[in-house]
């Protein structure tokens, strides 16, 4: 049996934006699904929205995210979760951010860190944050 963990963005009527942005940041394209083209709603101003959407790599990088039911409050938090990518192919966690880095707030410079030979943190321009790095060789000790 396999199991994954998919960090799950909430929004409240820009889903489909972030879920373009991520997409093309990352290489690929966005899959989608809106409360009117489910039947989940007959009211007009929430027939476009996304009641599901996924970004997907190749290589495994996955989010998904949607705009909150109708009547569901929101509140964005602060600090309340990081999207992480870490992984061996330092031109592939460079290339993410290169992409996020569009419009963002850079928390933590993309570069040499303690822990990894790149890493970063930024704030991207829909108030995600996103923790990348690339892991570092394995040392016998």
């Amino acid at each position: 049996m396999t199991i994954t963990t998919t960090p799950h963005l909430n929004f409240d009527g820009n889903a489909r934006e972030a879920l373009d942005f991520y997409a093309k940041a990352l290489g690929t394209e966005p899959a989608t699904m809106t409360y009117g083209a489910m039947g989940a709603t007959d009211d007009p101003a929430w027939a476009d929205r996304i009641v599901w959407g996924q970004v997907q790599t190749a290589s495994g990088i996955r989010v998904m995210a949607f705009d909150v039911w109708p009547g569901q409050p929101y509140d964005q938090g602060t600090n309340a979760f990081y999207v992480y990518l870490s992984g061996t192919d330092a031109d592939e966690i460079t290339a993410a951010w290169e992409g996020l880095s569009d419009g963002a707030e850079i928390r933590q410079p993309f570069g040499p860190a303690a822990w990894s030979p790149l890493a970063g943190q930024l704030r991207d321009k829909f108030g995600v944050i996103w923790a990348l790095d690339v892991a570092p060789e394995p040392t016998d000790h």
